[in-house]
């Protein structure tokens, strides 16, 4: 099948299946599952993953070309973004054959939701600064901790857990990452409400939490490269929307602003159209990722170029659609209210903005870096929540 042909097939499965805007929505999570089995079974979940592991083993054109036919839908995926986007890639990547085995088929099926646990109250951007801690008891590891800003939580049944090993190292090198059953009675999830009043983010509590030593990614207190690895999915997932559905319920995007706005005045077409070469850029710069990552190249601290271009991205967005349609832009009800509202955590979620800009500059632009004091201080020495 040609390139052209793949994505009239794809078109014609969308206009089929995807859910309607009147599909009734009393259970969203089953609504959901029940859409990702019927994708996987069509051959458009896990486009461009191994066979091997369940995927399609097909290759980005074809992933292009049905993104492209998908923008156009509402899809359900949202609550699989985390595991599509971050921790599926950096099983196939880091995991056993035995996790990858298990994990990734019912995952790309939607049979099984996946949250990251990284985030600390006092472990933010500084993701290094963790305190849970992980105990090795026999063949296994018991966990106690806390994590916060875990999106999706609530509904997961499984979590990529970062936690600390080792406490006479410096801060990086004694961590170990592991997946965590967030149905274990000692997994405590309670919902974060945000200034929209939605519950959009979970902090989680670990209590004497048991996992088995064959859930553990990677080597014991090498956990920071694996999350090294997650970090970089998560930067080029977040600014690529993977797992998002579609830009059809974005009120935001370029297409409902036009509906929304007189594009008689020039003033309006011109801000529109600077819209619309931002969000072209970056859709090229993430081509460029994916084209690399898929050839072996990795793309490193790039990703959090992307992700950076995104967030400003989406704080002119906000600002623009603000200042196009009015003050009721704002008001409760309106359309555009939550999108803008919510427009500033994505200069916070997956690293700030001012953190994204020290990585582009030092391991991007090779530009001297910050004095940091910590670097070769263990972690049992350091004022946990202070360093940089």
């Amino acid at each position: 099948m040609d390139l052209a042909e793949y994505r009239r097939a794809a078109r014609a499965w969308l206009e089929e299946n995807a859910p309607s805007d009147d599909h009734p929505a009393a259970d969203g999570i089953t609504r959901a599952k029940e859409f990702m089995a019927k994708l996987y079974d069509a051959g458009y979940s896990g486009i461009t993953w191994p066979k091997r592991w369940g995927g399609q083993g097909l290759t980005e054109a074809e992933e292009h070309a049905f993104a492209a036919e998908a923008r156009d839908f509402s899809l359900p995926m949202y609550v699989f973004s985390i595991g599509l986007g971050m921790t599926g890639p950096t099983l196939v990547d880091r995991g056993t054959d035995e996790q990858r085995e298990r994990f990734v088929r019912p995952l790309l099926r939607g049979e099984e939701i996946w949250c990251q646990l990284f985030s600390e109250p006092g472990a933010g951007s500084d993701v290094a600064s963790l305190q849970t801690r992980a105990v090795r008891d026999g063949d296994h590891w018991v966990v106690n901790g806390q994590k916060v800003w875990t999106s999706v939580a609530h509904h997961a049944d499984w979590g990529l857990l970062l936690a600390r090993t080792e406490v006479e190292v410096p801060k990086h090198k004694g961590l170990t990452m592991f997946v965590v059953d967030m149905h274990h009675p000692g997994v405590t999830v309670r919902p974060l409400r945000d200034m929209s009043g939605k519950a959009n983010f979970n902090e989680i509590f670990l209590d004497d939490v048991t996992i088995p030593d064959e859930h553990r990614v990677g080597e014991v207190d090498d956990g920071w490269s694996v999350a090294v690895t997650t970090l970089l999915h998560e930067r080029l997932s977040i600014s690529a929307g993977v797992g998002m559905g579609g830009q059809k319920d974005n009120p935001a995007s370029l297409e409902a602003l036009r509906r929304a706005v007189d594009t008689s005045d020039p003033l309006v077409r011109d801000q529109l159209v600077e819209l619309h070469i931002r969000s072209r850029a970056l859709a090229l710069f993430n081509q460029r990722l994916a084209q690399e990552a898929r050839a072996g190249i990795f793309p490193g601290a790039r990703g959090s170029a992307a992700k950076l271009l995104l967030a400003e991205l989406t704080l002119f967005q906000a600002d623009l659609a603000t200042q196009l349609v009015g003050p009721e832009s704002v008001l409760a009800g309106h359309p555009l209210a939550q999108a803008i509202s919510l427009a500033p955590g994505m200069a916070l979620g997956g690293g700030t903005n001012e953190i994204m800009r020290n990585i582009v500059g030092d391991r991007v632009l090779g530009l001297p870096p910050e004095p940091r004091v910590d670097k070769n201080v263990p972690f049992k020495d350091l004022k946990v929540g202070t360093q940089g």
